[in-house]
């Protein structure tokens, strides 16, 4: 009987069960990464070049705690392409380098995205007949994934392709500039075109929305299985799906077991699973900082028990540092009104270990091991 099993169907912060006080003491000499390595998996974060340059509290934070990198920005096309065919890869250079001078593994974040395209792209495409439509496409996949190829392991190679709330009764996303142009077989054309570039390049289908136990994350799951049927029995070369993890534990409630049984059903797909864009939106929480780490961690562990217990999860990556480079920190719908950081990553502002943090380990401590992972 698998461990997942044992665990309770949380519906709420209130069902998760808090950590031991003492977690904190046991782990705090070891990285995440190390924490991680033991279970065979991986840990890391979404990082930026300039602080990597400029902050060394950043850069040391980053290399203690990681065995494996994604950029957060530097390698969506409108960073890198802002011209047709002019090409800037200075921040992911750095970002890669940085990765294999400290022993990491690398992601590549994104290929084929609806979103942070430089603003030439969309007119572009939108004018141009079929075998442009797919070159225009496919292109940016050429000029990175060969870059890149043998340095960076895995990609994001189609990030977030659905969105119920469009309107689409197969609940993929209408307004993507790519279904626009081209319909589903988008996808298809880039994963085959991924495959012939880089062979060797573990291929991930991405989006966020998936983990929660409400009617617009269960809407989002229906459509990613059958979006998957769909893509399995058209042999597309697909290797693995990113659950984002973008969590809102006071907006919405989590069941361990129905994300438990998601898990299942996509591993039963023959897929790999990583967890790549992991943080929790505290806005709406108590107002005392201490009190609110404490719910954090608690579902934090909660929903990290559960990515964990599949055999399938490679690996955690949250998106960001510390709680002072997260975009939650930042965007409107989730920063706090009064000022005060979010706190919704594992390091606070001063790159401290919080709760957060001790639950991450102490799921990966108790997590079943997987082999050939090579962690």
């Amino acid at each position: 009987m698998r461990r997942r099993d044992f665990l309770a169907a949380a519906a709420g912060l209130a069902a998760c069960s808090p950590l031991p006080p003492s977690v904190a003491r046991e782990v705090s000499r070891e990285s995440l990464a190390e924490h991680a390595r033991r279970s065979g998996r991986y840990f890391g974060m979404a990082v930026k070049s300039r602080l990597l340059r400029e902050d060394k509290g950043y850069r040391t934070a980053v290399a203690r705690e990681s065995n494996i990198l994604v950029q957060e920005y530097e390698l969506k096309r409108g960073t890198t392409e802002p011209k047709p065919g002019q090409y800037d890869f200075s921040g992911a250079d750095q970002i890669i380098d940085f990765a294999q001078a400290h022993g990491m593994r690398a992601r590549g974040h994104t290929l084929v995205w609806y979103a942070a395209n430089p603003p030439w792209l969309e007119p572009a495409v939108m004018q141009a007949g079929p075998k442009d439509q797919w070159r225009l496409m496919t292109s940016y996949i050429d000029t990175a994934m060969r870059r890149y190829a043998g340095r960076i392991t895995e990609w994001d190679v189609v990030n977030e392709t659905l969105e119920p709330n469009e309107g689409r009764a197969d609940g993929m996303r209408a307004e993507s500039l790519w279904m626009k142009a081209m319909g589903e077989q988008y996808i298809d054309l880039a994963f085959r075109r991924a495959r012939e570039v880089d062979p060797a390049a573990t291929l991930y289908l991405a989006d966020f929305g998936l983990e929660h136990d409400s009617p617009r994350c269960e809407r989002r799951r229906t459509a990613m299985l059958k979006l998957l049927d769909r893509l399995m029995s058209r042999n597309v070369p697909l290797d693995a799906i990113g659950i984002q993890g973008h969590l809102k534990p006071y907006k919405e409630p989590f069941n361990q077991r129905q994300f438990a049984d998601f898990l299942h059903t996509l591993s039963g797909y023959g897929l790999k699973l990583a967890v790549t864009e992991f943080d929790i939106a505290d806005r709406g929480g108590p107002p005392s900082p201490e009190k609110r780490d404490r719910e954090v961690a608690s579902f934090a562990k909660a929903f990290l028990d559960v990515a964990l217990d599949n055999p399938a999860m490679q690996s955690v990556l949250c998106w960001g540092v510390s709680d002072k480079d997260s975009w939650l920190s930042k965007y409107p719908e989730y920063k706090w009104p009064d000022g005060q950081l979010s706190r919704g990553l594992p390091l606070d502002g001063n790159m401290a270990r919080k709760p957060f943090w001790d639950a991450i380990a102490s799921a990966f401590d108790a997590a079943p091991p997987v082999r050939g992972n090579n962690a």
